[in-house]
């Protein structure tokens, strides 16, 4: 038997014969990486273990601490879910049970609705499943055979998928005891390596996520290779549920939603209007510094805008529908850049005018399906920190790292320590579908991001097939305090839809250009950030963002009018600050204002009254002494000018 070469992570090569098993290869290396190893990279590809190598390759061999191994292990969890809600209910009909960030599910087609008792009983089928230790078999199948196999299954979603498939597509299936899945894999060996399981949860979801179709149920669980992974990310899921943004957004008085007002359109409350009017003014601040021109457009605008724009042929499904004004179309906007175009146009532009900074703090309206709206995650009002930045070519990279670098300002005052910045790119194949026809283009602008990225000395990683429809984009991720990830902003080039809107400058030759745009809104929309911010901290907000800043507490009803001098010299100076007046006892107006977590307590009594001071509580660390009212004035305007982190190291550790 011919021999073949194995060249491993490492550069090291082990010469083996062709036809050996990634397995077999794990168990040269040794007893341990056998025993742990899910799944095998060949040649840059994921396959399973049992597949033969013929030909000279590349290896890597990956356990569930890499990420591409804890991803077959959750795919292959599911189809475990799948054959234990199988074993119980055999007419129920399968989906699809992908992988999804730490987690699986599973969508079945059945009559019932699961109980906390029969999620209990799914569970404890799957580890009896589990012992059993069944081979995860892979099996080639053409879609003639998978369409037969699955017709007699009574398996109508997997026939509709196979529908949209090729006749001459190779497919796969994947049996394990009496149970078998249409699926590409990889998979585990067996069944036997998915033991630290959990279910978590069950919830409605509309096959292919369409409203007009049938409302299927379907059951999230998590899986992990080791005990103390499971158990760090189920300790992880119930931090995040104590700081689940709409939890605390209600007890906080943040927001709030009204069916009257319809689904996903929140109503701000005082509380989170402050928010708002915070992070705008921290935006505009810093958008004046780096030379934006504010601007304002309307919430609607003739369908013949969007149709110049290219929204209507590639946006469409998610604005709301055209209404009729005068026999005419018009939309309530999806976004300010086809109006900020106009705003350009507006008068005649030379090179001299450039960059030109165009900033909007208005209101956007898109259509979400009902079964995706989340909360302020996902809305359908959206506040825009919006911007365009029109710029010539030599201008371009400039103009774009510096938007990148008021990221990392920003990521800096919320105290954002782990980020990366998602370059996406255009796919060839999806050129005048998904995206303009402007092959040449596409690769140029491309370029521009990726050098600007490097020599910002960036974290960025590419991904294909997810730009804009007229240019790159890079999407940031970030991660909030306890580890939970978020999309947080975009930022976009834009080498099409300029020339359509007839944009054009004057460059130092006298000769007419067109503007390279770019679309970039550093904190999102305010729904989106808010809620991260409440998740990240906790509700505990900084001095300079908490709706509340401070709270008056008397300790008892003689103090008052002292009280109300506080609250008169505080307020004058912009601090949010409010008394408790009523007739409590001092420890429960304590218990109460650390409820709403605000950040100071100005306790007043006999002594404060007699020193013209107050007695400063902070949460978290206490008591931290007497202050006068002018020496606590300065403080506080110190703090928030400077828009400060005020937790303590006591509340960082009680948040972890």
């Amino acid at each position: 038997m011919e021999n073949i070469k194995i060249t491993l992570p490492d550069n090291s090569v082990k010469i083996v014969p062709s036809g050996t098993t990634s397995y077999e290869i794990a168990e040269t290396i040794g007893p341990r990486l056998a025993s742990d190893v899910l799944v095998a990279k060949i040649n840059g590809e994921l396959k399973d273990l049992a597949l033969p190598i013929q030909n000279d390759s590349t290896l890597e061999l990956l356990t569930g601490a890499s990420p591409e191994g804890h991803n077959t292990l959750l795919h292959s969890a599911a189809h475990l879910m799948a054959q234990a809600v199988k074993h119980y209910w055999p007419d129920a009909k399968l989906t699809i049970g992908p992988a999804i960030d730490n987690r699986f599910y599973y969508d079945f087609d059945l009559d019932i609705n699961f109980t906390d008792d029969d999620i209990i009983k799914i569970q404890n089928k799957m580890k009896d499943l589990s012992d059993a230790d069944y081979e995860c078999i892979r099996c080639e199948i053409t879609r003639k055979e998978a369409y037969k196999l699955f017709e007699s299954m009574g398996e109508d979603y997997k026939l509709e998928i196979l529908n949209d498939i090729d006749d001459q597509e190779l497919l796969t299936s994947y049996t394990q005891g009496d149970f078998v899945d249409l699926c590409r894999g990889p998979h585990i060996p067996s069944t036997g390596k998915i033991k630290y399981f959990k279910l978590l949860s069950t919830s409605g979801a509309y096959w292919r996520g369409n409203e007009q179709n049938k409302m299927l149920q379907r059951i999230y669980g998590t899986v992990f290779q080791t005990k103390k992974g499971l158990n760090k990310y189920l300790n992880f899921l119930e931090e995040a549920k104590k700081r689940d943004h709409r939890k605390i957004g209600k007890e906080l008085n943040l927001f709030t939603f009204d069916d009257e007002v319809g689904p996903g359109l929140p109503l701000w409350l005082p509380n989170g209007a402050v928010m708002i009017e915070e992070l705008e003014k921290l935006a505009k601040e810093t958008e004046n510094k780096a030379g934006y021109d504010l601007v304002r457009s309307p919430h609607l605008t003739k369908s013949s805008l969007y149709e110049k724009s290219g929204h209507l042929e590639h946006y469409k499904e998610s604005m709301y529908p055209a209404m009729d004004v005068d026999g005419v179309e018009y939309y309530v906007k999806p976004m300010n850049c086809p109006h900020h175009h106009k705003i350009y146009a507006s008068s005649p532009k030379s090179y001299r005018d450039l960059p030109l900074r165009l900033s909007e703090y208005g209101t956007c309206y898109r259509y979400e399906k009902s079964g995706q709206l989340f909360g302020l995650m996902r809305v359908r009002s959206l506040q825009m920190n919006d911007a365009h930045i029109y710029c010539t070519k030599e201008q371009f990279k400039q103009e774009f790292l510096n938007v990148c670098k008021m990221y990392l300002y920003y990521f800096e005052i919320f105290g954002i320590e782990k980020y990366t910045m998602r370059l996406s790119l255009h796919s060839k194949d999806q050129l005048g579908k998904k995206y303009v026809d402007e092959p040449e283009l596409w690769l140029e602008t491309e370029k521009w991001v990726r050098e600007a990225l490097i020599e910002g000395k960036l974290d960025f990683e590419e991904v294909p097939g997810e730009a804009a429809f007229y240019g790159p984009k890079i999407d940031v991720q970030v991660w909030s305090a306890i580890g939970k990830e978020f999309t947080l902003a975009t930022n976009q080039v834009d080498f099409a839809i300029p020339s359509k809107f007839n944009l054009n400058y004057i460059d130092e030759n006298g000769k007419e250009q067109t503007p390279i745009c770019i679309h970039r809104a550093p904190l999102g929309t305010h729904e989106r950030f808010i809620g991260f911010l409440i998740e990240h901290y906790g509700g505990d907000f900084p001095l300079w963002l908490a709706p509340v800043q401070a709270i008056i507490l008397p300790v008892s009803d003689k103090f008052i009018e002292y009280s109300e001098t506080v609250l008169k010299t505080l307020k004058d100076e912009g601090i949010r600050v409010k008394l408790n007046d009523r007739s409590d006892k001092i420890g429960s107006k304590i218990r109460q204002a650390e409820l709403e977590k605000i950040n100071f307590m100005l306790i007043v009594g006999e002594k404060e009254l007699s020193n013209s001071s107050v007695s400063v509580r902070k949460r978290f660390d206490g008591n931290i002494g007497e202050m006068k009212i002018d020496e606590l004035k300065v403080y506080f305007i110190e703090n928030i000018r400077n828009r400060r982190i005020t937790h303590s190291k006591k509340a960082n550790a009680a948040s972890e």
